[in-house]
C-alpha cells in the first residue's frame, strides 16, 4: 500500500480550481504559447508577492526611504519588481482591454531591471487568440493565492503549483507533447540511486529542468547543502529553455544554461565539463539529430552512431562529459538494450567491454504522457572502484522493474515511494552501501561481462533475471489436475445450458 502523501506533496487544495480557470484560456491558442502564458502569471504573481513581503518589512522597520532601493531586495535574493510589473498594478487593470499589452510590457520591464531573467519570460499576452477577458479572470482568480511569501516559500508552494501545471499540460498535450517534462517518479529513481550529494550536476536535454529539481530535493532531505552543487544544462528548444530559466528562478536555483537555447550535438555550451553526476531524458529514437556532419567527432569513442537514430550519440556525449569518477542515469528506449542496426550493437558491445555499464532497468509501460515507447535506464560509471563503493568491476545489475507502479489514471502509471525505494535499495546494495545483495529471481541479477557476451551484449533484464519465483502450494499434482479438470467439465456444462437458452431467446423472437 502506498504511503500518505507528505505535506511537501499532497495537494494544495486550490491546483484544480487553478488548472480549471487556466484551462478557458486555451480555444484557439497553440499549446505552447498558452502554456506559458499560464506559467508566466504564476511566476510574476510569485516575485511579486516577495516583493511585497520584503517592502513590508521595510516599511515596519521604519525604512521608509529604503523602499525602493533595489539593493534592500536583492540583498536578500528577492526579485526588483518594476512599479509597472508589480501584482496591485497589474489586478488592477485585469478588465482592461489592454491588459494583454500590460502584461507584455511588465515582462519587459522585469527582464530589464533583472538581467539574470533576459530572454526568459513569455510576451505572449497580446496574442490576438488570447481571449482578454479569460485572462482578466485568470488574473483575479491568481490574485487569492499568496506565492512569493516567506510562509510559501517555506512550503515550496509555488513550486509544487509550477510542477503540477507541467504535469497537467504534459498530460493534456499527450503525443506530440510533453517532450519537455520527465515525470517526478522517473526523475526520482535517477536521483535517489546516484545520489548526487556535491559536485557538478549536468543534463544535456534538460526539458524544464525537472532533473535539477529533484536533485536539489534530494539534498534538502540528507540535509546537504546546495552550495555543494553545481548546475549545468543545455536545451535546445527555445520555449523550453525559458520555461527551465523560469523554474529554476522560482526555485532559487543557480543553473548554468548558457546564454541562449543551443542543440547540444553541433553547439555544446559546456564543451569542457567534466561532471560527477549526468542526469538525462533524451528525445527517443530522433533521427534528423545532424549526424552525418559528425562522422569524425571526438565524442564517438565507441563508434560512429547512425544517422539514423541519436540514442548511441546520446549515450557517448554523456560519458564524453563524465568526470574520471562520474556517474550517469539516462532514459532510453527500450530499443536501445537491444538493437543490431547499423553498428549499435558494436557501440554497445565496446560500451560493455570498458565496463562503463553499470546497471540497466527495464521501466514499467505508461509512464510517460508523451509517448507510449517501452523505456529503460541506463546507469554509467566511469570507475567501479571508486570511494566507498565495492568493486564492481567487470559487473552489470539488471533490474526489471516493468511489474512495479500503479495506474494513477486510466492511461498514466506512477511509482511509489516504495518502488522507487526497492529499484534504488537494489543497486545501493549491490554497490555495498546498504547492505548484503541477493539476486532474486524475477526482479534483479548480477551478470559478469563474460555472462553479458554469451547473450550477445544484449543488455534487457528480462533475458538476466529469469522468471519469478512461484510458491509451491503443497498440492499434489494429480490431486490438483483431477480437481482442475472437474472444474473445467462443470463450466463446459454450464456453458451447453447457456447456449441453449440463448438459443430459446433468439427463436422465440423468430430468429
Amino acid at each position: 500500500m502506498a504511503k500518505a502523501p507528505s505535506d511537501k506533496t499532497a495537494s494544495l487544495g486550490f491546483e484544480d480550481k487553478l488548472w480549471l480557470a487556466a484551462d478557458v484560456l486555451r480555444n484557439n491558442l497553440d499549446p505552447a504559447e498558452y502554456k506559458h502564458v499560464v506559467l508566466g502569471l504564476i511566476f510574476l504573481k510569485y516575485i511579486s508577492d516577495a516583493f511585497e513581503e520584503r517592502q513590508a518589512q521595510l516599511r515596519e522597520a521604519g525604512d521608509h526611504e529604503l523602499l525602493e532601493d533595489r539593493d534592500e531586495y536583492t540583498a536578500e535574493n528577492v526579485f526588483w519588481v518594476p512599479q509597472q510589473a508589480r501584482w496591485p498594478h497589474i489586478q488592477g487593470l485585469a478588465t482592461q482591454p489592454t491588459i494583454g499589452k500590460v502584461l507584455d510590457d511588465a515582462m519587459d520591464a522585469i527582464e530589464e531591471d533583472n538581467p539574470v531573467l533576459k530572454g526568459a519570460l513569455p510576451k505572449a499576452f497580446g496574442l490576438p487568440a488570447l481571449d482578454k477577458q479569460k485572462l482578466g479572470e485568470l488574473i483575479n482568480l491568481i490574485s487569492g493565492i499568496g506565492l512569493g511569501t516567506r510562509e510559501h516559500r517555506n512550503k515550496d508552494t509555488l513550486g509544487r503549483v509550477y510542477e503540477y501545471f507541467l504535469s497537467r499540460f504534459a498530460s493534456a498535450e499527450g503525443r506530440g507533447g510533453g517532450e519537455f517534462y520527465t515525470p517526478t517518479s522517473v526523475v526520482r529513481v535517477l536521483v535517489e540511486m546516484l545520489e548526487p550529494y556535491q559536485g557538478r550536476v549536468y543534463d544535456p536535454c534538460c526539458g524544464s529542468g525537472g532533473m535539477f529539481v529533484q536533485s536539489m530535493k534530494f539534498l534538502e532531505a540528507h540535509g546537504g547543502r546546495r552550495d555543494a552543487v553545481t548546475v549545468y544544462g543545455q536545451e535546445s528548444n527555445p520555449t523550453t529553455w525559458r520555461m527551465a530559466r523560469m523554474n529554476m528562478a522560482i526555485r532559487g536555483i543557480e543553473a548554468k544554461l548558457g546564454k541562449q537555447h543551443g542543440d547540444t550535438f553541433h553547439r555544446d555550451l559546456h564543451p569542457d565539463l567534466r561532471a560527477d553526476f549526468v542526469m538525462a531524458n533524451p528525445p527517443f529514437n530522433i533521427s534528423n539529430w545532424g549526424g552525418e556532419r559528425l562522422a569524425e567527432d571526438v565524442r564517438w569513442k565507441f563508434g560512429t552512431p547512425p544517422a539514423g537514430n541519436a540514442n548511441f550519440a546520446w549515450i557517448q556525449h554523456i560519458v564524453h562529459h563524465l568526470s574520471p569518477t562520474g556517474t550517469a542515469g539516462v532514459v532510453l528506449a527500450n530499443g536501445s538494450m537491444s538493437s543490431q542496426q547499423s553498428g549499435e550493437g558494436d557501440i554497445r558491445r565496446k560500451l560493455v567491454e570498458a565496463d562503463l555499464v553499470d546497471c540497466m532497468v527495464a521501466m514499467p509501460g505508461q509512464l510517460f504522457y508523451a509517448t507510449q515507447i517501452p523505456v529503460c535506464l541506463w546507469f554509467l560509471a566511469r570507475d567501479k572502484g571508486n570511494g566507498k563503493f565495492r568493486k564492481r568491476k567487470g559487473e552489470v545489475l539488471f533490474i526489471d522493474a516493468r511489474k512495479l507502479g500503479r495506474m494513477e489514471t486510466r492511461v498514466h502509471r506512477v511509482l511509489d515511494p516504495e518502488d522507487i525505494a526497492k529499484i534504488a535499495g537494489t543497486y545501493h546494495a549491490w554497490r555495498d552501501i546498504a547492505g548484503p545483495y541477493d539476486d532474486i529471481a524475477g526482479f534483479c541479477m548480477s551478470s559478469t561481462v563474460e555472462g553479458i557476451a554469451q547473450r550477445d551484449f544484449v543488455l534487457t533484464p528480462g533475458r538476466y533475471v529469469g522468471a519469478e519465483d512461484v510458491e509451491e502450494d503443497g498440492e499434489r499434482f494429480g490431486d490438483k489436475m483431477e480437481r482442475l479438470v472437474a472444474e473445467l467439465q462443470k463450466q463446459q456444462v454450464k456453458g451447453r445450458r447457456l447456449d441453449e437458452v440463448i438459443a430459446a431467446e433468439l427463436r422465440g423472437l423468430g430468429l
